[in-house]
C-alpha cells in the first residue's frame, strides 16, 4: 500500500467572498451601523461602523481631490492610530494602493521603498519614539520645493508628488492630514461612487515589504481578494461576532494588524481596540480590562511581557475568551499561563507569511493544548499545502521538508521584481515558504525551523525549535533563541542565547548540564550567551540573523566558547 503524501487541502461550509475592501466596510456599516467599530485609547477616538464608513468615504474623496488616480500608490509611515485605519479603507475605496512602511525604517530604507513602487503620496507621522520622521523626510527631499498644500518635486523621488503629515494643520509645513476632509468638497460623491462601482476584488490594494534580512526588501503585492478573505476566515477561526471586542497591540503596517486584526473584525462585525501607538504591556492590560475585550492578539514575546508585568494581577481579564498568537512558536509554559491566568481558553495559533496574506494554517479553538503548542494547526479553508524534499517531490506524512502553500491567499507577486517573484511562486502557483515542516496523519503542521536556520553539525541536522522548546523547561529561563555559528571541526555548533527571569542568576555550565544526557549530544549547546533583550522586528519577531552576526563577532574576539 502506498504511503500517504504530505499534502492537505482546506475545506469550509463558507464560500470565498468576492468583495473589495471598501465594500466590506460599507456592508458592515449597513449591517451593524451603531455597533462600536474602532476604539483608539491613546487618542480617545471612538467610532461606530456608520461613522467609520462615513469618515473613510470623506477621506477617500479628499485624496482624490489632490489629483491622485486609481492605481496610484500611497505610502503610510506611522505607528498605530485612527488615521491609519481610516487610510486603509479610504485608499481602497478610492482605488489607490496602500504601501505599508515599517515605522522602524530610516531615511535610506524610506527612499528605497518609495522609489521601488513609485509612491505618488506619503502620509507620515511627525515622529515615532526616537525617530524624527519630519527630519528624515527633509533629508531625502534635499533642496526640493514643498508647498503648504503638500506638493513636492524631488529629483531623488520623481514620482512623489504629495507629502501629508498627520496632526493638526497649524503644526506642519506639509499638507495636514486633518485638512483632507475639507478638500473632499472638491470631489463629488458621484465621482467616488463611479470608482467604487468599478472596483475589482482581483486588483492590487496593498503592498507590504518583507524584512529584507537576505537582501533589499521586496514588496509583496496583495489584492482585495487576498486580504478580505484571509481576514474573514481568520475571524471565523476564533468565532468573532458583533459581540466581540478585539484588542490589537500588534502593528498595523504588518498583516497581523491590518488583515488579521482590522479585516477579521470588520468582516465579522467585531470592535477593534487599539491600546497604544505601539506595544506596551501595561497599556494592553489596561485596555483589556477597561474595554472588556474578548480577544487579544500578540506574538509570544508580547504575552510573556504582559504575564510578567509587575502589575499584571491588578487587572481583571476575565472578559477574554480567545485570541491569536502568531509570529513565532509558543512554549508550553507560556501557553498554559495564557489560558489559565489570562482566561484565553480558546486562544489559537496562526502561521503564515506576508506573501500569503498572511495565514495559511490555524489551530482550532477546541484543539488539545499540546496541539496548539507543538503544531500550527491545520490548513486554512480554501488553501492547500504540501511538504517537499530538495528535488521538489512531496514527502511521506511525518517526514521533514520545505513547506509550500497554494490558494487564494498567495500574493500577486513582488512589485516590479519578476525574478524574485518567480523564485518565490513557481509555475504551478506554489509559494515556497522557506520553512521546514512536517504534516502528521491528521493534517497538523509542525514548523521545525527555517531552511536557512537549520544547523548542520558534523552531518547531523539540528532544528533550533527542538532545542528551544527543551530549554524553556528550565525554571530560570524566560526566553531563548538557538542559532548555529561557524565551527572549524563540525562546520556549525549550537549556541543558546538566553534571557533569564528577573532576579535569576545562572552560569553557562548549568545550562549545558541541564541538557547533557537529556537531549541528543549533538543538540547540546556548545556556546551559551546571556542577554537582556533580543534584537526584534517591530512585530516582535526575534532577528536571528542579527544574533548570529553578534555572536560571530564575540567568538572572533574571544577565540573560544561563548559563555
Amino acid at each position: 500500500m502506498a504511503c500517504e503524501l504530505s499534502y492537505v487541502s482546506g475545506t469550509s461550509d463558507a464560500p470565498l467572498l468576492y468583495r473589495d475592501v471598501g465594500a466590506v466596510l460599507a456592508d458592515a456599516a449597513q449591517r451593524w451601523p451603531d455597533r462600536p467599530a474602532l476604539v483608539v485609547r491613546h487618542q480617545s477616538r471612538r467610532l461606530s461602523y456608520r461613522e467609520l464608513d462615513q469618515q473613510a468615504g470623506i477621506l477617500a474623496r479628499g485624496l482624490l481631490s489632490l489629483g491622485l488616480q486609481p492605481g496610484d500608490r500611497v505610502g503610510i509611515w506611522s505607528p498605530n492610530n485612527a488615521e491609519w485605519v481610516l487610510t486603509q479603507f479610504a485608499t481602497a475605496r478610492a482605488g489607490l494602493i496602500l504601501v505599508n512602511i515599517n515605522p522602524a525604517y530610516r531615511a535610506g530604507e524610506l527612499v528605497y521603498v518609495l522609489g521601488k513602487v513609485g509612491c505618488r503620496a506619503l502620509i507620515f507621522a511627525p515622529r515615532y519614539k526616537t525617530s524624527d520622521y519630519i527630519g528624515m523626510v527633509r533629508e531625502i527631499l534635499g533642496a526640493a520645493a514643498v508647498s503648504r498644500d503638500g506638493r513636492c518635486a524631488s529629483a531623488a523621488l520623481p514620482s512623489l508628488a504629495f507629502l501629508i503629515q498627520l496632526g493638526p494643520a497649524e503644526s506642519t509645513e506639509f499638507l495636514a492630514f486633518d485638512r483632507l476632509p475639507e478638500l473632499a468638497a472638491h470631489t463629488a460623491p458621484e465621482t467616488l461612487r463611479a470608482i467604487t462601482d468599478r472596483a475589482d476584488p482581483d486588483d492590487p490594494v496593498n503592498i507590504q515589504f518583507t524584512s529584507g534580512t537576505t537582501g533589499a526588501p521586496k514588496g509583496a503585492t496583495l489584492t482585495h481578494f487576498n486580504i478580505v478573505n484571509n481576514g474573514y476566515f481568520v475571524g471565523r477561526g476564533i468565532r468573532l461576532s458583533p459581540e466581540d471586542r478585539v484588542c490589537i497591540p500588534v502593528p498595523l503596517y504588518h498583516c497581523f494588524g491590518m488583515v488579521m486584526g482590522v479585516l477579521a473584525a470588520v468582516t465579522n462585525g467585531a470592535a477593534m481596540v487599539f491600546p497604544s501607538d505601539s506595544f506596551e504591556p501595561l497599556s494592553v492590560l489596561a485596555a483589556v480590562a477597561a474595554e472588556r475585550c474578548t480577544a487579544l492578539y500578540g506574538v509570544p514575546t508580547m504575552f510573556i511581557a504582559e504575564l510578567d508585568h509587575p502589575r499584571f494581577r491588578e487587572f481583571d481579564l476575565e472578559s477574554l475568551r480567545t485570541g491569536i498568537m502568531a509570529g513565532a512558536t509558543c512554549p508550553m509554559a507560556v501557553m498554559r499561563r495564557v489560558i489559565d491566568e489570562m482566561h484565553m481558553a480558546e486562544v489559537t495559533i496562526c502561521y503564515g507569511m506576508t506573501e500569503t496574506s498572511p495565514v495559511s494554517f490555524q489551530s482550532r479553538i477546541d484543539d488539545p493544548l499540546d496541539q496548539r503548542v507543538s503544531t500550527v494547526g491545520r490548513i486554512h479553508p480554501h488553501m492547500q499545502a504540501k511538504i517537499v524534499d530538495a528535488d521538489g517531490g512531496a514527502v511521506p506524512r511525518g517526514e521533514k521538508g520545505e513547506l509550500l502553500t497554494r490558494g487564494y491567499g498567495v500574493m500577486r507577486g513582488y512589485w516590479d521584481d519578476p525574478d524574485n517573484s518567480a523564485r518565490a511562486v513557481d509555475a504551478a502557483g506554489w509559494m515556497h515558504t522557506g520553512d521546514l515542516a512536517t504534516l502528521d496523519e491528521d493534517g497538523y503542521c509542525t514548523i521545525v525551523g527555517r531552511v536557512k536556520d537549520m544547523i548542520i553539525r558534523g552531518g547531523e541536522n539540528v532544528y533550533p525549535r527542538e532545542v528551544e522548546e527543551y530549554l524553556h523547561r528550565h525554571p530560570k529561563i524566560l526566553d531563548v533563541a538557538v542559532v548555529g555559528i561557524p565551527d572549524a571541526k563540525y562546520g556549525e555548533e549550537v549556541c543558546a542565547v538566553i534571557r533569564l527571569r528577573e532576579g535569576a542568576a545562572c552560569a553557562a555550565e548549568e545550562i549545558i548540564a541541564f541538557c547533557r544526557g537529556r537531549i541528543a549530544h549533538y543538540k547540546v549547546p556548545r556556546h551559551v550567551h546571556f542577554v537582556d533583550n533580543f534584537p526584534m522586528t517591530v512585530t516582535g519577531k526575534v532577528q536571528k540573523y542579527l544574533i548570529r552576526e553578534q555572536l560571530q563577532a564575540l567568538l572572533s574576539a574571544n577565540a573560544g566558547p561563548i559563555a
